[in-house]
This record gives C-alpha cells, sequence and structure tokens, in this order.
C-alpha cells in the first residue's frame, strides 16, 4: 500500500486520546490531570467567550455617556521629605525610576475566573455490595401448580394459593404450614393480605368468586359474585377500606367496599383479560392484562 494514501497519523491519534479521556474522566488517577499550558488555554478561551461582550459599551450606550475628559495625574509620593543633600537627591530620583511591576491581563483575568468558578466534584456512583442469593428452602404441600404469593405487612407469614383449590398460610421464619383454608372449588389466581384488618382476600376461577377471610376465625366471610368471568387478580388501596378485582370481558375491574364486601363501582376501558393489579398511597391504579 502507498504510504501517501494513509490516512494522516496525527489526527488518528488526536482521536484516539479525546476518546481515552472521555472513558476515563471520571477515573481518579492522577496520571489523567491536564497540562497546565492545556489548563491556562482553555481557561483563556473560557474568560475570552464570557467576557468579550463587556469589554465596550454598545454604541447607543456609548452615546447617551458623557464625554470623558483626560484622568488627573497621579499625585507622587515622597518617599523621603527631610534632607537636602545631592545622595538624598539622587536616592529619590531612583526610587522614582523604578518601574513598577504589573500583573498581567491574563493572571489577573486568571485569578478572578479561579474565584468565580464554581468547583464540581466527580462523583462516581457504585451500587451497593451484597452477596449472590442462595436458596435458602424449598417448600411443598400443594397438590397443583402454585399461582398466587402474598406476604403479611408484618413479615410472619405468607399465603399461597395454587391450582389445588387450596389456600396455605406459612410461618416465614421456619418454613412450617400453619393452616390451610378450602372454599374455592378451582385454581385460586389471586391472593392479598390486609394491613389495617385480620382478612385475606382471595379470587379464583370457580363461579367467578371472590372471597374475604376472617384469619382470626378461619372461615370466609364475604363471597362476592359479581364477576361474570374467572377472576385473576386483587389489589388493595393502601389507605382506604377498599379493594379491587379484576377478571376477563367488560366491566372486568369492579371496586369493593371492606369490610362487607359492597360492590362500589366498574372500572370501564380495559376490555382485556386481566391478569395483575396495582394501586398506590396516591390512588393511581394500574392493570395489566393479555
Amino acid at each position: 500500500m502507498d504510504a501517501s494514501s494513509l490516512p494522516p497519523l496525527n489526527s488518528l491519534l488526536k482521536a484516539s486520546g479525546k476518546r481515552t479521556w472521555d472513558v476515563f474522566a471520571s477515573c481518579p488517577d492522577d496520571s489523567l490531570k491536564e497540562d497546565e499550558k492545556i489548563a491556562r488555554v482553555r481557561l483563556s478561551v473560557k474568560i475570552s467567550d464570557e467576557y468579550k461582550d463587556a469589554r465596550e459599551l454598545p454604541a447607543s450606550l456609548l452615546a447617551q455617556q458623557g464625554q470623558v475628559g483626560p484622568a488627573r495625574p497621579k499625585e507622587q509620593r515622597k518617599m523621603i521629605t527631610a534632607g537636602t543633600t545631592s545622595d538624598a537627591s539622587r536616592m529619590i530620583a531612583a526610587i522614582d525610576n523604578t518601574p513598577t511591576h504589573t500583573p498581567s491581563t491574563f493572571s489577573s483575568s486568571s485569578n478572578l475566573s479561579k474565584a468565580l468558578q464554581l468547583h464540581k466534584t466527580i462523583r462516581t456512583i457504585k451500587p451497593t455490595y451484597h452477596p449472590p442469593w442462595k436458596l435458602m428452602r424449598v417448600i411443598s404441600g400443594h397438590l397443583g401448580w402454585v399461582r398466587s404469593v402474598a406476604v403479611e405487612p408484618g413479615n410472619k407469614w405468607f399465603a399461597t394459593g395454587a391450582g389445588d383449590r387450596v389456600i396455605k398460610i406459612w410461618d416465614l421464619a421456619s418454613g412450617e404450614l400453619k393452616l390451610s383454608l378450602t372454599g374455592h372449588i378451582s385454581t385460586v389466581r389471586g391472593l392479598a393480605v390486609s394491613s389495617r384488618h385480620p382478612y385475606l382476600f382471595s379470587c379464583g376461577e370457580d363461579k367467578m368468586r371472590s372471597r374475604l377471610w376472617d384469619l382470626a376465625a378461619g372461615k370466609t366471610r364475604v363471597t362476592l359474585t359479581h364477576h361474570k368471568k374467572s377472576v385473576r387478580a386483587l389489589a388493595i388501596h393502601p389507605t382506604e377500606y377498599s379493594f379491587a378485582s379484576a377478571s376477563a370481558g367488560g366491566n372486568n375491574i369492579k371496586k369493593w367496599k371492606c369490610p362487607e364486601g359492597a360492590f362500589v363501582f366498574n372500572f370501564s376501558g380495559h376490555n382485556a383479560i386481566i391478569n395483575t393489579l396495582s394501586v398506590n398511597s396516591e390512588g393511581v391504579f394500574f392493570s395489566g392484562g393479555t
């Protein structure tokens, strides 16, 4: 290959160096500190861009200003006022003729810019490390597929519903079976535990029913039969005494009042098979289906 057809090496090196700087800019490494000369050039360009419009007044404002007269000469202060000898006179003349050191424009502007500059600390966000999750326990007891799980707000027990039509209450710490609830005649699709009263809500595919369970008594308190198809999801409002259930078909999301289970109204607009429901403390309701 002819050497003249090769791309210039300087542009490639500059592009590679810029890319390396962008990648490792957040790395706190002393080897990546910028050169002092480059920093001075960058700062001077920044000062020029920020203050070039303020160096001279616009023509309209300059016309309104009065004519500027000559500057008043500075009063010269004598270092020695007593004595008339020729040595003293020569000393005074030498002092007056000594050139004074005036700082450069760049250094004064640089100091001003440094004083006005906001120092930004680069912080690298690192995730909190935790060891990989490990399987703690395998709990068996259902005779069908487990379709729903709900954990009690106090983290003392949890409930599972499965295709064997049974709801089981398990101890969260030991994994022991505490209670089995029967009453559904088909697959239990959804479970929810209330944080305001000792009630467990369940829904299933059996005759389109939702049930309210009294956990203290271990029996069904109310059976809701307003749905026309199998109920697949439940959600409890965090602050209100109410909950919602969802199924397939039209008018498939219904709101209920606790604890008597009175029907309130239907949510319309999601004509599908609803598989999940969720509601937050601000009253925003979410539904997902197929």
